[in-house]
């Protein structure tokens, strides 16, 4: 079977490329190793505004926006200092900051959505696990099972969206990962006190503490600690990791009166480069694995789905998967992917570490930015549309 463009993995990323290419004409075909009625993880997904422009293109946004939870501010501050930052959506004109969304509530809009769109030319194939990927001059073979059957599809642009697990011993891929030595708690919380759809993030000598708003009376716990402290805690009674995360937090949203779905992430840094080879290509979390520090992570990947599927728009069918077309895609991305990766990698070593005077100067720093609107505005655009912006 010949095809325009395989799509390895139809998570969220590799969903939204396929509905993003499925009024294209061309030929797609999508192999997702999970089976139909398998479900996916749940997990707090906070959108940018870039992802929100992005999933309202894709036609989406009106089925997500419904079961999102708006950010209308975030509060920064660090344990143990005096600075704090405040950034509001009233200070940058916009009615929120973004949004939270269930990861599984947002997998499900997508694939109904490209559901509705397949075709003889648009695919989804459930149950098929990659087992190699082979690129070549012409075009790249990929081989896969499915239902005890090896198969085989030959593709002019074959593009990798399932968190890197199908790019082993490709020539002239390389990928690099850096351990952090942490692990990221995840769980659903209620307070005491309302959270009035603010966001948290309080950094702490082991790592950060993040609360995200859930709904109106939930918020998304992300606890980072070293992989020992946060088994522990996982293994806690409730009232005690309740009331030890009151400890940890602070006073702001009150006691901590209820946690439910605790769960435990290894956390590391790695990536793909280069993101390309010989027709084929690298993106999402299969690309860039990132800290979930500041809540970049799938933003950076829609992105990457979102400006591949306009280089394939403005490519003609022949040069599909080319070297031309997956260089200009290259240079689209190289900011974006790499400021990312810098910013999120500089926030944990600037905040995980217990120094006293880089303690001082964090303080401090907290506190300049949250009386510079300008400076403000640079983060959150940043922040929203990432560094090509």
């Amino acid at each position: 079977m010949n095809q325009h463009v395989v799509i390895v993995g139809g998570g969220p990323v590799g969903a939204a490329f396929a509905l993003a290419l499925a009024d294209s004409g061309l030929e797609v075909t999508v192999l997702e190793a999970r089976q139909v009625t398998a479900p996916l993880a749940s997990r707090a997904i906070a959108l940018s505004e870039s992802s929100h422009l992005i999933l309202e293109r894709l036609g989406v946004w009106n089925q997500l926006v419904a079961n999102a939870a708006p950010i209308r501010s975030i509060h920064i501050s660090e344990n143990g200092r005096f600075g704090r930052t405040l950034l509001t959506a009233e200070q940058f004109n916009h009615p929120t900051l973004g949004y939270v969304v269930d990861y599984v509530h947002l997998g499900a809009v997508l694939e109904q959505a490209l559901d509705q769109k397949l075709t003889q030319r648009v695919q989804l194939r459930y149950g098929a696990t990659v087992q190699s990927l082979q690129p070549d001059a012409e075009g790249c073979t990929v081989n896969f099972e499915q239902a005890g059957e090896s198969l085989s599809i030959r593709a002019q642009l074959t593009v990798v969206a399932d968190g890197g697990r199908s790019i082993n011993n490709i020539p002239g891929l390389n990928r690099e990962t850096r351990d952090y030595g942490q692990s990221a708690l995840v769980a659903r919380v209620r307070t005491e006190l309302p959270h009035n759809f603010m966001a948290f993030e309080r950094f702490t000598k082991n790592g950060p503490v993040a609360l995200l708003p859930w709904n109106a009376d939930e918020m998304a716990l992300v606890w980072v600690e070293t992989p020992e402290k946060a088994e522990q805690l996982r293994q806690l009674i409730d009232v005690r990791f309740l009331s030890d995360l009151h400890q940890h937090f602070g006073d702001r949203l009150g006691k901590f009166t209820s946690v439910a779905h605790r769960n435990l992430f290894p956390l590391k840094m790695a990536s793909v480069r280069p993101a390309t080879a010989q027709h084929l290509a690298v993106i999402g979390n299969a690309a860039q694995t990132l800290h979930p520090i500041a809540g970049q992570g799938f933003n950076l990947g829609l992105r990457d789905a979102w400006e591949l599927a306009q280089s394939i728009a403005i490519t003609p069918h022949a040069e599909l998967g080319g070297v031309a077309m997956l260089a200009q895609y290259s240079r689209s991305r190289r900011k974006d992917t790499g400021g990312g990766m810098l910013f999120t990698d500089f926030l944990v070593q600037t905040f995980s570490k217990d120094i006293p005077m880089l303690g001082g100067l964090r303080g401090a720093g907290l506190a300049a930015l949250d009386m510079l609107v300008p400076a403000k505005q640079y983060l959150m655009r940043k922040m929203s549309f990432g560094a090509q912006k």
